[in-house]
């Protein structure tokens, strides 16, 4: 009989046990969400102004991945109004995007553009955007555990 069933049920049983961001290098995947800070109206409105004077210009003003310079690059931005970019979308992931950019997309890294609250307040920003711009309405998940 062929190994390849239970090779393919193993590989099936341990994705599932990753988490979200086990993809993510080891110092993001540990560090450790502000809950509370996402969840406030005020950051999220730093973290638009924020977005208004440094993101605008490629994702757009909407957030919707049409910025004035969306049209010259190679790959479009990202459209964070799209409820399957949230479904993708986790803090560590966006905060690991503003920091490092996005290799084989125009989207650079911001490391030393931002110190570490205001790339969370865009974060926030970011996810409520894709929440319809109601984060407080919703229940954002629990992402304080490092997932190794």
């Amino acid at each position: 009989m062929s190994r390849l069933p239970a090779v393919l049920l193993l590989s099936l049983a341990l994705s599932a046990c990753r988490g979200e961001d086990s993809d993510l290098p080891p110092a993001y995947r540990r560090l450790e969400v502000p809950e509370e800070h996402l969840r406030s109206s005020e950051v999220r409105a730093r973290g638009r102004q924020l977005f208004v004077r440094n993101c605008a210009l490629c994702h757009g003003e909407r957030a919707d991945g049409r910025g004035a310079r969306s049209e010259g690059l190679a790959r479009r931005p990202a459209d964070f109004t799209h409820p399957a970019w949230r479904g993708r979308a986790s803090p560590r992931r966006v905060f690991y995007a503003l920091r490092e950019g996005v290799r084989g997309t125009p989207m650079p890294s911001f490391r030393g553009a931002f110190d570490e609250d205001e790339t969370w307040d865009l974060v926030a920003y970011v996810l409520s955007v894709a929440a319809g711009g109601h984060a407080e309405a919703r229940e954002l998940p629990k992402t304080n555990e490092p997932t190794e």
